[in-house]
């Protein structure tokens, strides 16, 4: 319950966590007591943590919907969940101004796993369909899985 409740906190507070950038001042070098950033490339602290917090809240969110969703296609969101992550990486330690054109190269080898992969689930629940008499609502349950806890989701990928 206590988890859930920070999840739906969180989902409810996403909007001012996108417009957090506003208080980031429009000066190259943001200086605060915990640290200081040096908008290199960008030029603008505001920017760079326009465009950091365009990518950290859906990646967040995506975060969120893989480990609650119960489907049997879950898995396909692990492609843009690694491509937020490329583009976090790359903006965050490399601050380069091309950020978005070259993270889909990296993604082609984890697409060619689950994509495939994906695809073989759903035949694998067609052909049970047509030699069983189960509706897609019970393959869907029975694709579904279960763990107990947080800790035994994330270990069932490991």
């Amino acid at each position: 319950m206590i988890i859930g409740s920070l999840i739906g906190t969180y989902v409810a507070i996403t909007p001012f966590l996108f417009y957090l950038y506003e208080y980031v001042p429009n000066t190259q070098v943001w200086e605060t007591f915990l640290f200081t950033y040096d908008s290199n490339l960008w030029g603008d602290a505001n920017l760079s943590m326009w465009i950091l917090t365009g990518k950290a809240v859906p990646f967040v969110l995506l975060l969120i919907w893989f480990f609650t969703n119960r489907n049997w296609w879950y898995h396909a969101l692990i492609v843009p969940i690694v491509m937020y992550a490329f583009q976090i990486v790359g903006l965050i330690y490399n601050d380069i101004a091309n950020v978005d054109e070259l993270d889909w190269l990296y993604m082609i080898p984890l697409m060619a796993i689950i994509i495939p992969s994906i695809y073989l689930i759903r035949a694998k629940m067609f052909n049970k369909i047509n030699d069983a008499d189960k509706s897609m609502q019970e393959l869907e349950e029975e694709f579904m899985m279960k763990p107990k806890g947080v800790w035994s989701r994330i270990k069932q990928y490991f």
